[in-house]
Parts: C-alpha cells; structure tokens; sequence
C-alpha cells in the first residue's frame, strides 16, 4: 500500500482569474438583458450598441472587450408636432421679448420721480392730550356716638322644685296561686281491651271455622283442593277482619279514657289560671293608687316651676324690651351716619363723571388728528404703487413672454429585471479542495485504523487545517476545514504545540501543511533519530 499524497492547493492567480471572467461574462449577460427597447403612445425608448471599451485585469493583464450602449429616445407623431410648434412659439416670443428688452434701457435708466406725491403726514404736529387727575374723596364718617349701655343680667325668679314626695311603694311581687297541672294519667295498655275483646270472639271463631270444616267435608272437598282453599281463605280473612275490628275499639276505648283525664287536667289549670289573675288585679290596683298619689305630687311641683317660670320670662322681657330701645337708637344713629356718607360719596361720584367726559373729549380730538395723518399717508402710499405699477408693467410683459408651455415626455413603465447570478468560481474551487483533502484525510484515518499504533504515521494537525477548536485537557477538539456543522469533532493535538517540544515527530507535507506522527509521538521513551 502506498503513502496517499495530499492534493495540491489551487492557484490563487488562475482562481482570480477564472471568477473575474466569469463574473465579466455575466455582467455583460445581465446589461444586455436589462436595456429593453419601449414603445408608448408619446414615444419610443431604444438601446444599441454603439461600440467597445477595453479593460485588462491588473492580476493577469488579460485584455476585456466590454460592449458599450446608447439609449435613444424619440416622440410620436403627435409629439414631435407640438414640439415644432413650441419651439417656433418660444422662438417668437424671444423675438419679441428681445425688442420689447430695448425700451427697458430708456425706462430703467430713468429714476423714479417722486416729487409729485402728496406730502406725508406729520407726526410732531398732532399735540399729546393733558388729562385732569382724580382729586381726593371725602372723608366719611367711620364711628357712632354710644347709644346706653345693653342690660344682660335677669333678676331671680325663686328656685325651681327638682324632687317629688315619695308615694309609696310600687307592688313587685304575687302569692302563689298553686301548681300547674303538667300531665293526666290514663291507662295507656291497650292490650288489655284487645284481650278481652278477643276472649269473646275466639271461641266463636273456633266454633265457626270448625263448623266450615264439617260443612266442607259433608260436601265433598278434601283439604288442598281449590275450593276448598278458598272457603278457608275466605274464612281467614273474616276471622282477621275481626280481629282488626277489636284492635280498633281497644284503641277508641283507651281514647276516650285519655280525653277524660285531659278535662280534668285543664280544669285544675283554670282554677289556678283564675287565682293568679285575682292576685294580680290586686297589685295592680295598689300600684294604680300610689301612681295616682305620685302624680299629685307631681303637678304640685310643676304648678310651682310654672309659677317660677312666669316670674323669670316677665323679668326677661322687661330686659329684652330695654335692649330693644337702646338697638332702636343705635341703629337711627347708623342710619344718619350711612346717609350723610352716601350725599358725600354722590357728589366725589359726580366730580369723576365730569372729570372723564373732559378726558374723553381730549381723546376725540386727538384721534381726530390721527385720522387726518394716517389719510395723508394712504394718499402719498397709493401714488406711489401706482407709480412703481407702470414701471414695473414692461417688465412683467417681457418676463410673461419668455415663459412658453412644455411639451409631453414620454412616460416610460419601469420594466422587470432580469438577471444572471455570479457564479462562485473561487468558492468550487475551494470547495473542491477541502473535498479532495477530506479525501486524504479519511484515507490517512484509514490507515491510521489499520496501522494504528505503528511509529511512521503521521496525521494532519495543522492549525491552519483545522476550526471549530475546542481545548479538552491535553488536547483539542476540532474539525477540518471544509467538514460541515453536523459531522462528528476529532480529538487530536496542534501540531505547531507539538513541534516545540518534539520535533522529531511532526513531518511537514508537499502542502505546507504539518502532521504528526502519533504512533511516535505516545512511544513511551522512544524518539525518531534526527
């Protein structure tokens, strides 16, 4: 088996080369595709070619011929028509702008004439109007005389009675008026009524079915027989009907026996019902009499309050009907006081009156002065425009004439692009290099797997060969340039590491690139001879 060699590195001058051509011929490609002739009811748009330019590449000096366009534009008909006759109408009137231009040198060369205007209002003439001031208000009147002193005291009416003699005292308690009667007694054991009752009925029972039996035996049927089954049923249940019967009646019996002694019970219970409301009646009335007794007493002490309340509402008055007059006085002096105030104020109110009507009759005339200047002006202004109007009309007219209307251009609608990718010629050639070195990589792990652990078998650990580096350790993890995300990470060393501390087992390739010999590297205590 022969040692694989390492695929050679691609040139980068022929690679460069290779891409600027291709990418030269699809430029070209995509202009001569993009200049698309158009066709619109106000025109035409048309590309041709009219000729060549040379480029060399600086990296080769390969000499290019790149082809050169020219879009010519053109009117319809229609257009082109419109167009004569714009140019023959703005011809014109540059004719006629160009004499109406000669007579602006005798009208520009002319000053403005101002003297004839009317004369400008003076501002220094109209006098400023002297207003009259406020004078002083009069003094008013800001206290009263004293009008008596007001009397805030009551004479004593006598003290008021606050307590009520005792009546006696109010009945809180009754006698006892005897026990309730709670419960009755009655015989509750029915089955003494029902035995009796059927002491009597038994024996006829028996007598009656015995009697059946003989009858039904004289006629024949013979116990199981259906007839004979239903005499006896028939029986049965008259029997026990009977019987039911005297279960009814016992219990009617014990009944009325219960009703008796209820009587009685509620009996006792009125009687004792009756002896406690006598006995309340009669503390009610005790009570009712002591009431009365309090209430006398009662209405003695109000009638002496009432008397004491008299006394103290008549002095009250008195006193009240005396600070009424001495208010009465007090408030006639107010009343002088507040109209001697309003007189004065009437006539302060009048002077300012006639004050502001001669300051308004200043303001008048002054504004009467003001109208006339700014007349004046209005005047002297009006003149004037007019006079700059009739120097400036020519000018206008010139500038009206060389203004002329444009004609239509073509509207273009914008066409789709159409272009040729660039082909990545330098990218396949690399790519084609990383595959042929993945190629001689996976030999040289193949043959690593079948020599492994031989001395002589080196491996590509450059730097430059590997991404994706990750330090693990002593090691690294890493993949090839050129392997994909997805494919599975080596583990291995750098060879540049390894060449500085054991250089007799990295090898340098054709490539440039370094491997190391791992068989050699982990040979506990052997070294390759120099």
């Amino acid at each position: 088996m022969g040692k694989p060699k390492a695929p050679k590195a691609p040139d980068p001058k022929e690679t460069a080369a290779a891409q600027t051509g291709t990418n030269i011929g699809t430029a070209i490609a995509n202009q001569t595709l993009g200049n698309v002739n158009q066709v619109t009811p106000d025109g035409a748009l048309t590309y041709s070619q009219t000729g060549t330019k040379q480029w060399t590449d600086p990296t080769n000096g390969k000499i290019y011929d790149l082809p050169t366009y020219t879009a010519t534009q053109t009117l319809s008909a229609g257009q082109q028509a419109i167009k004569n006759q714009s140019d023959k109408a703005e011809l014109n009137l540059a004719t006629l702008a160009a004499g109406q231009s000669a007579k602006l040198n005798d009208l520009l060369g002319r000053p403005v004439d101002t003297s004839k205007a009317p004369a400008a209002g003076d501002p220094s003439k109209i006098g400023l109007p002297q207003y009259t001031g406020y004078g002083a208000g009069p003094t008013l009147q800001t206290s009263l005389p004293n009008t008596g002193n007001v009397q805030s005291s009551i004479a004593g009416a006598g003290n008021i009675q606050r307590d009520v003699a005792n009546a006696g005292q109010i009945q809180t308690s009754l006698g006892d008026a005897g026990d309730i009667t709670k419960s009755y007694d009655y015989s509750a054991d029915t089955s003494r009524y029902e035995n009796a009752l059927m002491e009597r009925m038994n024996p006829q029972l028996e007598r009656s079915r015995a009697a059946l039996e003989t009858q039904l035996a004289n006629q024949g049927l013979q116990p199981g027989s259906e007839a004979y089954n239903r005499a006896i049923d028939s029986a049965t249940r008259q029997e026990n009907d009977a019987r039911l019967g005297a279960i009814l009646n016992a219990g009617q019996e014990q009944s009325r026996l219960a009703g008796l002694a209820r009587d009685q019970a509620t009996f006792q219970n009125a009687a004792q019902s009756q002896n406690f409301n006598q006995a309340l009646a009669a503390a009610g009335f005790t009570n009712q009499a002591q009431a009365q007794q309090y209430g006398q007493n009662a209405n003695n002490m109000q009638l002496s309050n009432a008397a004491q309340a008299q006394q103290f509402g008549q002095n009250a008055a008195q006193l009240e009907a005396n600070n009424s007059a001495q208010a009465q006085n007090f408030q006639q002096a107010l009343a002088a006081a507040g109209f001697g105030n309003d007189a004065k104020q009437q006539m302060f109110q009048n002077q300012n009156t006639t004050t502001a009507a001669n300051n308004a009759l200043k303001d008048q005339s002054f504004n009467a002065q003001q109208a006339q200047l700014t007349a004046q002006n209005n005047a002297r202004s009006q003149y004037l425009n007019e006079l700059y109007a009739a120097r400036n009309q020519p000018i206008n007219e010139i500038s009206s004439l060389l203004s002329g209307a444009q004609v239509n251009n073509p509207n273009f609608v914008p066409t789709q692009g159409v272009s040729i990718p660039n082909v990545d010629y330098a990218g396949l050639v690399q790519q084609d290099y990383a595959n042929r070195v993945n190629a001689y990589n996976a030999k040289q792990a193949g043959i690593g797997s079948i020599l492994g652990g031989v001395a002589g078998l080196a491996s590509l650990s450059d730097e430059r060969a590997k991404k994706d580096i990750k330090q693990v350790g002593g090691l690294y993890e890493y993949r090839y340039k050129g392997e994909g995300k997805d494919a599975p990470k080596r583990i291995g060393v750098m060879a540049q590491e390894v060449e500085k501390v054991r250089p007799d087992v990295v090898i340098k390739g054709d490539d440039g690139l370094r491997r190391v010999d791992y068989g050699l590297l982990f040979s506990a205590g052997k070294r390759r001879a120099a």
